[in-house]
């Protein structure tokens, strides 16, 4: 598929503003889907590390949603002609922590487009910046990388995984049902097909079941290090997207300290392949 890497790089420096509230339901409806055992939300409370994503969710009228879910693309984000969207990896900086009861704004901005050539096909890569301000201060900073891809060609196989680190400090098994990816689908607004749509991803998508949504892999590897060291405190978290994780068996977060500030987490897959690597810098 022919993709016009110019035109779509007149997308960069596009940026858009969004405010919002921090409220203690979608907090509440988080703890209860990652089956925490927290005090009970109130006002002032703190949000743990990448729950932000339960704000500035996207709002687009139903007749603007394409036919994967998403919202028909050429607004915000660059119009990308190759079907399947990922969430690749993220990069985030947490300056000072959000409270129940701020008023937040978020800017975005597309920092940059990039076209690749990769084993199957071309790759679209797209970089977009947040700023999270609470009442006027920074709070944090993310970096969200977005890859386009096209479809397999019939018979493709899939690409050979990696094996997963061993010699982890902390582990959980994790049962990706279908209802934990509705309740985290519905949590986030997320209309994408992929992570609900078992017809869709099947045989449209070609994939073997409903994907594990990136996000929830990175917040299950934050709780998993919550529950590890419930008195840390994240200061830098990134991770990367390695292999998609699926509906059809259960994967494992693991965990372990580098050293006083640095935490290595990853999640395996039921083969035992590296599905999402990353890493917390703690204060």
């Amino acid at each position: 598929m022919a993709v016009d890497i110019d035109h779509l790089r007149t997308w960069i420096d596009k940026t858009v503003v969004i405010d919002d509230l921090v409220t203690p339901v979608p907090l509440k409806a988080l703890t209860a889907t990652l089956d925490r055992d927290d005090p009970p939300v109130g006002p002032d409370s703190a949000v743990p590390p990448c729950w932000h994503w339960l704000y500035f969710l996207p709002l687009p009228q139903q007749s603007e949603i394409g036919p994967d879910g998403h919202p028909r693309r050429g607004g915000f984000l660059p119009p990308v002609p190759l079907p399947r969207r990922m969430w690749a990896g993220s990069q985030l900086s947490f300056h000072s922590p959000l409270h129940v009861g701020q008023r937040i704004s978020r800017t975005s901005r597309i920092a940059d487009v990039r076209l690749k050539e990769g084993r199957t096909g071309p790759l679209v890569f797209v970089n977009v910046d947040h700023e999270i301000h609470a009442e006027g201060t920074l709070a944090i900073s993310e970096r969200h990388d977005i890859v386009y891809r096209d479809m397999p060609a019939p018979g493709e196989s899939a690409p050979a995984g990696v094996a997963a680190p061993e010699g982890e400090e902390w582990s959980r098994r994790i049962e990706p049902d279908d209802v934990l990816l509705f309740r985290y689908s519905a949590l986030t607004f997320n209309g994408h097909r992929i992570h609900y749509d078992r017809r869709y991803v099947t045989e449209v998508e070609g994939y073997p079941g409903l994907i594990v949504h990136g996000p929830l892999i990175a917040t299950l590897l934050l709780d998993l290090l919550r529950r590890s060291l419930p008195d840390a405190q994240v200061r830098n978290f990134s991770f990367r997207a390695i292999k998609p994780l699926f509906d059809v068996a259960p994967f494992t977060v693991c965990g372990r300290r580098e050293d006083a500030e640095t935490v290595k987490l990853w999640a395996r897959s039921p083969e035992g392949h590296l599905a999402m690597d990353a890493t917390a810098s703690l204060y």
